[in-house]
């Protein structure tokens, strides 16, 4: 089955191309010509994953999915949240990072850190990526999956593997690790791309799609 996936991002069409397998074609718009970018006017993960999702299906009027994700921090309200790529820059991880890192360092100063179990040093309370995948058909129904990874937010960066916040967020499942120091098999059972994309397939195999 085709599958156009409304995004600009290599690491996303890789990692989604993993857990969908080989009965999924999974195409990026640029593959058909296709512009992607839209203005994410939405105030929710949903309303932006609905929004890139409708911008591709109007375009081709194939079966297409988008997702809006991000990282919510507790102690910041929810914070980046929506605003994860453009926290500090416009999709410039390490100044995002750099700037995540400033606002709870202020919060927090290293000599009041809380030293966990593991062996990374990192900022108390939750945090966890969360991620919203909308799915439209050739009919034009939309259809909604999410997925989420609970974790923490380590103090400085690990790992050179993933892309976006990985190299400081340390999931609950591998305390031991940021999610840049998984390998791309551990990261994705664990993702929370991961948990919508196999959501997203399991409700295709149910509805026989092939």
């Amino acid at each position: 089955m085709k599958l156009i996936f409304a995004t600009g991002n290599p690491g996303k069409l890789h990692e989604a191309r993993e857990i969908l397998g080989p009965s999924y074609e999974v195409l990026g718009p640029a593959d058909l010509g296709l512009d992607w970018e839209i203005e994410e006017t939405g105030n929710t993960f949903q309303e932006n994953s609905l929004l890139k999702a409708k911008h591709i299906f109007n375009q081709c009027g194939l079966s297409c999915f988008a997702d809006d994700s991000g990282l919510e921090v507790d102690v910041l309200d929810g914070a980046p949240g929506i605003h994860t790529a453009r926290y500090a820059s416009d999709h410039n991880f390490a100044d995002n990072i750099a700037y995540l890192l400033f606002k709870l360092g202020s919060i927090f100063p290293l000599q009041e850190g809380c030293k966990s179990t593991s062996s990374r040093d990192l900022f108390p309370g939750a945090a966890r990526f969360r991620c919203v995948i909308t799915l439209i058909l050739k009919d034009g129904t939309p259809h909604f999956f999410e997925g989420t990874v609970e974790g923490r937010i380590a103090r400085q960066a690990y790992g050179e593997h993933g892309f976006g916040y990985d190299p400081v967020f340390v999931p609950d499942a591998f305390p031991d690790n940021t999610m840049a120091e998984l390998s791309d098999e551990v990261k994705n059972s664990i993702s929370h791309r991961g948990v919508a994309l196999r959501a997203l397939s399991d409700f295709l195999k149910d509805k026989r799609f092939p």
